[in-house]
């Protein structure tokens, strides 16, 4: 393990060895069984088990095997594998502006089919208009003390966001109703991002549903996540953006997206709670 390693890949990879620990105690054997299954020391089981040293894949394959955990595997090395990037620190990524957050994740918007967004707080990135996307970052930049490039970083989010002219990716957002009435911009800048909301509902790969405040849960808002096909979840916190790839924890977000979409308003029922807000008075 690197001497200077983070708080969070060193958290990642204790939790790590803990599982690994588990399944041995669960099959039964002693580290020194494992090692001469594995066909390695007993101190590498030992340095394994006690996060002094990261497994390689063949590693955790050879552990699971030696424990008969085989169907463990998929799910420990995508562990493995996220331990040293999983949880991105927004302030490493932002101490040279926010234009370089955007444009982080460029390769992954191009290369996902099928994106799913939901949101609890903020209208999508996917569909800000600038006005919104430059009130919503100049309040996160002052907010972090971030270098001011906010009009460059808008820019990049709209580049960004040209994925959705592409016919052969698919959308679908969900939206709690508090997202249309949180007010971070100028009314004026908010009546043209619900104006832009109700044209992107147009396109035929976008699907957009509202979660009204009067409809009965099956399950709790959450903290806004994005599943990027059936690979990967970013799920957002106030210091962090998590990138979650085990296929136990891709499965979990990919059931809470679909009961929270199961009590989405859509088309016409949804544009009405747009156009709802749009009219009430101030």
């Amino acid at each position: 393990m690197p001497p200077h390693a983070s708080p969070n890949v060193q958290k990642a990879r204790e939790d790590l060895a803990g599982r690994l620990r588990e399944i041995r105690k669960d099959a039964g054997i002693t580290g020194r069984e494992l090692a001469v299954r594995c066909g390695w020391s007993e101190s590498k089981s030992s340095r394994i088990e006690n996060a002094r040293t990261a497994p390689s894949d063949a590693d955790i394959k050879a552990w699971c095997r030696a424990c008969a955990a085989e169907h463990q595997i998929p799910d420990l090395i995508a562990a493995n594998r996220q331990s040293a990037d999983a949880h991105v620190q927004w302030r490493r990524l932002q101490r040279s502006g926010l234009r370089r957050l955007q444009e982080s994740v460029v390769d992954l918007y191009r290369q996902t089919r099928k994106f799913r967004v939901y949101v609890s707080d903020v209208i999508p990135g996917f569909l800000q208009t600038p006005g919104y996307a430059t009130a919503l970052l100049s309040s996160i930049a002052e907010f972090r003390g971030t270098p001011d490039d906010v009009s460059d970083a808008v820019a990049a989010r709209m580049r960004r966001n040209q994925v959705l002219g592409n016919g052969a990716q698919r959308f679908s957002f969900v939206l709690e109703e508090s997202v249309l009435r949180y007010r971070l911009c100028s009314a004026e800048t908010m009546a043209a991002q619900l104006g832009h909301l109700l044209s992107v509902m147009d396109l035929q790969n976008v699907a957009v549903g509202i979660v009204p405040f009067s409809e009965r849960r099956t399950v709790w808002p959450m903290p806004t996540f994005t599943i990027f096909d059936d690979t990967r979840v970013h799920a957002d916190t106030l210091d962090a953006a998590s990138a979650l790839t085990q296929p136990s924890q891709v499965q979990l977000y990919a059931r809470a997206f679909e009961r929270l979409a199961q009590g989405a308003a859509r088309g016409a029922a949804a544009r009405s709670l747009i156009t709802r807000v749009l009219t009430s008075p101030e």
